[in-house]
């Protein structure tokens, strides 16, 4: 069953990088499906892990004690460089308009930013 809005899971006291990525996943499964098949299962697949992946770590940074909360930061910059660079991939093997994923990408770097200030506030 697919929900439009979040009613069953507030949102509204979440943290504004959480909501940036978590507003990533619709537009990146929106490109995967219109994908071919053979790109879907590999670079489709691999990159909705990857913002997972992103999105798990910034939960856990969360939830940490503070003298924990760098390593998961880290590990968080590393996927979503891992992110942009399949953005990249993306544009090379044109599977999806240039527009879209210039979009992504300017809130890839928004969320970058917001990273940056949230990990240098904690070491």
């Amino acid at each position: 069953m697919r929900y439009k809005d979040a009613t069953l899971i507030s949102m509204s006291d979440e943290l504004p990088i959480i909501l940036k990525v978590y507003s990533l996943y619709r537009p990146v499964d929106s490109i995967n499906e219109t994908m071919p098949k053979h790109r879907r299962y590999s670079l489709g697949n691999s990159t909705e892990q990857t913002l997972l992946e992103l999105l798990r770590q910034l939960i856990s940074a969360k939830h940490a004690p503070k003298s924990h909360k760098a390593i998961y930061l880290i590990k968080a910059q590393s996927e979503l460089e891992l992110f942009r660079f399949k953005l990249r991939l993306y544009l090379e093997l044109e599977v999806a308009n240039e527009t879209r994923i210039f979009q992504l990408q300017s809130q890839v770097a928004e969320i970058g930013r917001m990273l940056g200030g949230w990990l240098k506030s904690v070491k």
